[in-house]
């Protein structure tokens, strides 16, 4: 256990019920949680988290779904894969692969989605580029990364200045990390209005485990370096809106709010878009999950029915 983790609270349950597996890639080993017997319902965790971050949601919903939670490939027990100069191995295109092979495993033509933070980017990407198996989706506490990057005014560069530091040339931002991982990470998941109290002890423990690994700072760098070159590459070539419904939400206290229009920047990629700001700040699912969940069950419930 790690010795911060030891201070948190302790969660009266985690993952009860829930199967750890891994799926063997051409690439390499990705690792999921899973559990439950309905329709399939994956869930994308951010950045710097694993799985783990679905806890206190996803045992609720797998009593209506099942629902699948990877870590992404650069994250938690995934496979981190050598990078290139274009960041392609760690484009949300390439990532979105990893979701797909382990639906296709898993036996899913078509599935819905929920997703957080970095995840909602690898979703959104899955959805442009596979559209015919995503039935729904819903994103938290992001807007489009093209968008985004338009978008941002000094203010943001401030509040997110992790989106710009971590895209310098390795071996920058990985040597400043990897000096003390723990005070990085600590620093930056506490430093919204809620602190650390989001997270309990079973999961802080997981995430400063994987993410104090020199492979999953570096991957994690390349996910950034990623977002703000080869992806936004690929939003410039696919200008087609996605057509299923797509849920955003985001959370009151968080950047989203203070700084973008979060409808009207999804309505630029979207046609059927609809959501709402949440109590709360980033970490939406550990801070308020009966929030999320009170948005998430009658949103995918009728998905579900209206895509049958």
């Amino acid at each position: 256990m790690h010795p911060v983790a030891a201070s948190a609270t302790v969660a009266a349950s985690f993952f009860d019920g829930f199967e750890e597996r891994y799926l063997d890639t051409v690439e390499g080993r990705v690792f999921y949680r899973i559990a439950g017997d309905g329709p399939p319902l994956v869930l994308l965790h951010g950045y710097p988290q694993t799985s783990a971050m679905w806890h206190a949601v996803a045992p609720v919903l797998a009593q209506h779904y099942q629902v699948i939670c990877p870590d992404l490939r650069g994250y938690g027990r995934s496979f981190k894969p050598e990078t290139d100069a274009k960041h392609g191995p760690y484009s949300k295109r390439a990532m979105a692969q990893d979701v797909l092979a382990l639906l296709d495993q898993l036996g899913h033509d078509r599935f819905l989605v929920g997703a957080h933070d970095r995840g909602a980017r690898v979703a959104h990407r899955l959805a442009a580029d596979h559209p015919e198996r995503v039935i729904a989706l819903s994103t938290l506490d992001i807007a489009p990364t093209r968008e985004m990057y338009r978008e941002a005014d000094s203010g943001f560069a401030h509040t997110y200045w992790h989106w710009y530091w971590l895209t310098l040339p390795h071996p920058f931002p990985e040597r400043l990390i990897g000096a003390d991982p723990a005070f990085y990470w600590l620093s930056k998941c506490g430093a919204g209005k809620a602190g650390l109290s989001p997270f309990v002890q079973q999961a802080l423990d997981e995430y400063l485990t994987y993410f104090a690994k020199p492979d999953t700072i570096h991957g994690a760098c390349e996910d950034y370096r990623a977002a703000a070159t080869i992806d936004i590459a690929h939003d410039d070539a696919d200008p087609s809106k996605l057509a299923m419904p797509l849920l955003a939400l985001w959370g009151k206290d968080g950047a989203i709010e203070a700084h973008f229009d979060c409808l009207a920047l999804w309505k630029e990629r979207a046609a059927d878009v609809r959501g709402w700001a949440l109590p709360g700040g980033h970490y939406l699912t550990e801070q308020h999950p009966e929030k999320v969940l009170d948005a998430w069950l009658p949103f995918f419930a009728q998905a579900s029915v209206n895509r049958a």
